[in-house]
């Protein structure tokens, strides 16, 4: 009966039927692909050296809301080199009894233990800037006398004690080459003896052609040191339109002065690791704001 009434319409009314279908159709395909496309992952970059992105990683696997919307990919913007003050470090370490030695980075926990191994259960007290550079410390089994209230140089420099004695408190600085002066300018201001080493380098990774591309698809940028920023912004041609989720203030001032927009860059007011995740999540909230 179907295929009677189909035959006995006209051949006008047929077509419209057909191409009514048609449309029906791709209105149906169409509003699939949408749903399919409408919370796409945001592709997360993770910019420390290699080999230093697993906590961070872990991290944000662990956290659902965030495992849900993202997709990780690790580029490497930095990585490390000795600096010209390395090979006499154990010397100028052993030459004079120093009241602290000051360590302000993983990667100058890192090159303590390589330098001073021999002698490392003589070290003087040594104080770290922060938790991840006291863990660091304690791995190696070298105790951390003290950590400020807050992960700067700044602090720091302020909140460290001075020894009484005639002679000032000295400290050993084994630092980045390209350290700020923030550390041994505050603590000589309050009347510390400081020793600064530059002990380690910081250089900028060289990406491959297809790290490049994948960086172009890049949302979050994911930023531990200013270095990490400048690497960035090296090798994917001045690159400020992705959000950038750091660590802490310094690497937060460091993207903006060097081009983004206050309301791309995202920090905690303490740094460290549960913090950096809760920037990145705001970083990635401020993307779907975005796409909306």
């Amino acid at each position: 009966m179907f295929v009677a009434l189909i035959l006995s319409l006209d051949s006008a009314t047929v077509g419209a039927f057909v191409n009514r279908n048609s449309v029906l159709s791709k209105s149906a395909q169409s509003t699939t692909s949408i749903a399919a496309t409408e919370n796409p992952s945001i592709l997360v970059t993770l910019t420390r050296e290699d080999g230093k992105n697993e906590k961070l990683r872990r991290k944000i696997d662990d956290d659902n809301s965030l495992t849900d919307q993202v997709d990780v990919l690790e580029l490497p913007c930095i990585e490390h080199a000795a600096g010209p003050d390395f090979d006499r470090l154990s010397s100028t370490l052993a030459s004079q009894k120093w009241d602290y030695v000051a360590i302000t980075s993983p990667e100058a926990a890192n090159v303590l233990v390589s330098a001073c191994a021999a002698t490392i259960d003589d070290l003087p007290p040594v104080v770290a800037v922060g938790k991840a550079t006291e863990e660091k410390l304690n791995d190696a089994g070298i105790s951390v006398t003290f950590v400020p209230s807050k992960a700067t140089a700044a602090t720091l420099a302020k909140e460290l004690e001075l020894r009484d004695g005639e002679q000032p408190t000295s400290v050993l600085y084994p630092a980045s080459a390209r350290a700020k002066k923030t550390l041994q300018n505050g603590l000589t201001s309050r009347g510390f003896a400081v020793t600064r080493m530059n002990t380690y380098d910081t250089v900028t990774a060289t990406w491959t052609s297809d790290q490049i591309k994948s960086a172009e698809r890049a949302q979050v940028a994911c930023f531990a040191s200013p270095s990490a920023v400048k690497g960035w912004l090296k090798n994917t041609n001045k690159n400020t339109r992705v959000f950038a989720a750091c660590i802490g203030e310094t690497s937060a001032s460091a993207c903006k002065e060097l081009g983004w927009n206050d309301d791309q860059i995202f920090f905690p007011e303490s740094p460290g690791l549960d913090g950096w995740v809760e920037a990145i999540k705001k970083a990635t909230e401020a993307v779907q704001a975005a796409t909306i």
